[in-house]
């Protein structure tokens, strides 16, 4: 099986930075994407960014403000976020899809999720 454990996240005073980071565990072949959702009390899971092969994609609010980068020979998905604003405060979730990996049962493909990580920016 693949585990997404996430770390990084804490209370931050705006304008402040922190780096999230993301390791997925298991036998993995191969991770197709990586990246970082958010939500935040009260509103829907939102896409914050994502990187693969071909590059990265971010949501309009956090563009020039996040950066998100990746250590294949780690499985790791990183997100350095910096100036940061109170809108930003979330619970922040990793994922991978595309996610080739052995299990008792043979090579399997599948999409995997972090448990959370809670991120507060004070005014």
């Amino acid at each position: 099986q693949v585990q997404l454990v996430e770390s990084g996240g804490g209370l931050v005073q705006a304008g402040g930075s922190l780096r999230l980071s993301c390791a997925a565990s298991g036998i993995i072949f191969r991770i197709n994407a990586m990246g970082w959702y958010r939500q935040a009390p009260g509103k829907q899971r939102e896409l914050v960014a994502t990187i693969t092969s071909g590059g990265t994609n971010y949501t309009e609010s956090v563009k020039g403000r996040f950066t998100i980068s990746r250590d294949n020979a780690k499985n790791t998905v990183y997100l350095q976020m910096s100036s940061l604003k109170p809108e930003d405060t979330a619970v922040y979730y990793c994922y991978a899809d595309g996610v080739r990996y052995y299990s008792t049962s043979g090579v399997r493909l599948g999409d995997f999720w972090g448990q959370g990580t809670q991120v507060t920016v004070s005014s």
